[in-house]
């Protein structure tokens, strides 16, 4: 089943979110509380993609964003971003989520964000048994992991599949437009900024001085390279 939980406290657009996700074919779980949130994830463990907003009462959304962290890398977050908000989006993007949408959205875009994220987490269909070996780094592709010298390295769906396009393209330059493409799909709506934040959180957990990248190379105003 393809499960979404919803956190919004404004009930007219929570309705509305629910709404769309039903009529796209989606089960949802509703919250109206950062901690409200945190409860229904535990009750129900198959929650696969999470629609945050940021402006809460109690914790908000950035907090519930870290904490679902701590214990799971696996399920898909997207932040609800007012649209003069630009700070929030890094910031979501830099405590784990893995996109974000801007209010007001239509209800192709949100959809098509969350079928994009479904897919990611698992929902479309299992990858071939193998592996990437590229010293210090291994990239299992049948249990989705990734060791960096033997040690395991806790990676998002995101940045699973970023480093993943990475190993497949040793020592290619890749523009922005094309990760964008490779990870988020064709039909994705978003900026090319969700790339650069992605990339920078990714660079803080595999890099041994994400300030002076060694694996991720930028090609200037092109796009990145994979350092080998």
């Amino acid at each position: 089943m393809k499960k979404v939980l919803v956190l919004e406290d404004e009930s007219s657009i929570r309705s509305f979110i629910v709404i769309n996700l039903r009529r796209a074919g989606y089960d949802v779980v509703e919250a109206e509380s950062g901690e409200e949130a945190l409860d229904k994830l535990k009750e129900n463990p198959n929650v696969r993609v999470a629609l945050l907003d940021i402006m809460l009462p109690g914790i908000d959304g950035f907090e519930v964003c870290r904490r679902i962290r701590v214990t799971n890398s696996h399920i898909g977050i997207i932040m609800l971003t007012a649209r003069s908000q630009e700070m929030d989006k890094i910031t979501g993007l830099m405590t784990g989520a893995d996109d974000y949408v801007t209010k007001p959205f239509s209800p192709a875009e949100l959809t098509a964000r969350v079928d994009a994220l479904m897919r990611r987490s698992g929902g479309g269909g299992e990858e071939r048994s193998g592996e990437i070996r590229q010293d210090p780094f291994l990239l299992n592709t049948r249990n989705r992991t990734l060791e960096k010298g033997g040690q395991r390295i806790k990676l998002t769906q995101v940045e699973y599949a970023i480093m993943k396009m990475f190993m497949e393209n040793p020592g290619k330059a890749l523009s922005r437009e094309e990760i964008l493409d490779l990870v988020w799909g064709r039909d994705y709506f978003g900026e090319l900024k969700i790339v650069d934040v992605n990339i920078r959180r990714l660079r803080l957990k595999i890099e041994d001085n994400a300030t002076n990248p060694t694996y991720i190379t930028t090609v200037w105003g092109f796009g990145y390279k994979w350092g080998f």
